[in-house]
């Protein structure tokens, strides 16, 4: 279930990237600057924009925090149980092995 929210929520992000870079390239290429409603149009894009970036930012920090947590989780496990890490690692190697000399 978890697995699935990540993926999720990296999808989320790179549509929220791909909205972010056209709205900008909108913003940089449209309109008659002189129509009113076009520069409230674009103001409004603007914060928005703006917005956006900064959610995605704060999300990528998000990330590299957690995947330091996850790193240090792994790290104390090893050093707690080096000999079930080393029969992970083997088991794990074993089944690599396995799948890529079936080709």
């Amino acid at each position: 279930m978890a697995k699935n929210r990540d993926e999720n929520q990296t999808t989320l992000d790179d549509d929220l990237r791909m909205l972010s870079d056209t709205l900008q390239d909108v913003l940089d290429y449209s309109g008659d600057r002189a129509d009113q409603a076009y520069t409230d149009i674009k103001s409004h894009a603007e914060r928005a924009l703006k917005d956006i970036k900064s959610r995605l930012a704060n999300s990528s920090e998000c990330y590299y925090v957690r995947a330091k947590e996850v790193a240090c989780r792994a790290d104390d496990y090893v050093r707690d149980k080096p000999w079930h890490s080393v029969g992970i690692g083997a088991t794990v190697g074993l089944v690599l092995g396995l799948l890529l000399a079936r080709k």
